[in-house]
């Protein structure tokens, strides 16, 4: 059976960590954490979380491709694609719940 930790969840298992401080406000932090990762990410920034890892974004230069169905060739734009680079601590902590 497959875990999930939406948003959801993270803010009220949180909550229930963190007993003196109201849910609202854990809402609103993660809220924050999460718009200032993608606002760093979207500048082309970097976002490094000691122990966790690290997220960065990898460029795909632009190309031509071709329709599968009809063989017409196709441009494809220049993307942007957020990547995310476990880190040690991280890395080591799942492979030692295996």
């Amino acid at each position: 059976m497959e875990k999930v930790l939406n948003k959801s969840d993270l803010i009220a298992r949180l909550s229930s960590e963190c007993e003196n401080i109201p849910e609202k406000t854990i809402e609103d932090a993660t809220k924050q954490i999460i718009d200032l990762m993608v606002d760093t990410l979207s500048q082309n920034g970097r976002v490094e979380v000691r122990g966790f890892g690290s997220f960065s974004l990898h460029h795909r230069e632009p190309r031509v491709a071709r329709n599968p169905k009809t063989g017409e060739k196709v441009t494809v734009k220049a993307t942007a694609i957020p990547h995310f680079k476990p880190g040690k601590a991280l890395r080591e902590a799942v492979n030692h719940h295996r």
